[in-house]
């Protein structure tokens, strides 16, 4: 897949479904303890080739995945932005979950929340979604701030089972959007 191929774009970013050749640069990114600080762990390269695997089977079975994202301008990946089917058991799944995760050097620039909106906006007109929910750790102020300016109501909060094993981890909001 070229990289300036994109099934969509937002003014400043464009999004696509994954490229082996995204390996490194998402490695990078994955291996960043202050991006990691919500997350149990860093991921390896090996643990970040599938994730990437798993992101593009996502998108060949649902249409949709967390995009590879990246700067239009300049065509650097900046991480990813997008929705993926959620079934861990809890009373707001199964569903369609919005998620970011970005490298550091796209911090503070409204990435996320302009690339989040632009992924509603395709969740609701193009895919024909009309409710997505949003999760986080109880201490991500910072995600939990673009749920907030991306329209999403908090809907309760609860102990994430994929993080059982990690109780600093464990508890976290959820948020929601419908058309």
């Amino acid at each position: 897949m070229k990289k300036n191929k994109y099934l969509f774009k937002s003014e400043r970013l464009g999004f696509r479904n994954w490229a082996n050749e995204d390996v490194v640069e998402f490695s990078k990114l994955n291996s960043d303890e202050a991006v990691m600080e919500h997350f149990p762990k860093t991921l390896s390269k090996k643990e970040v080739e599938e994730l990437i695997t798993k992101l593009k089977n996502h998108f060949t079975q649902n249409g949709f995945t967390y995009y590879a994202t990246e700067i239009l301008e300049t065509g650097a990946l900046i991480g990813m932005i997008g929705l993926a089917f959620q079934e861990y058991k809890t009373a707001f799944t199964p569903a369609i979950d919005i998620g970011w995760r970005l490298k550091r050097s796209a911090w503070g620039k409204g990435y996320a929340t302009e690339g989040a909106k632009r992924c509603l906006e395709y969740a609701f007109n193009e895919l024909d979604i009309n409710k997505v929910i949003a999760v986080c750790t109880v201490k991500n102020q910072k995600s939990e701030n673009v749920m907030k300016k991306i329209g999403m109501k908090k809907i309760g909060s609860f102990k994430h089972p994929e993080l059982a094993d990690y109780p600093e981890y464990e508890e976290h909001f959820c948020y929601e959007i419908s058309l």
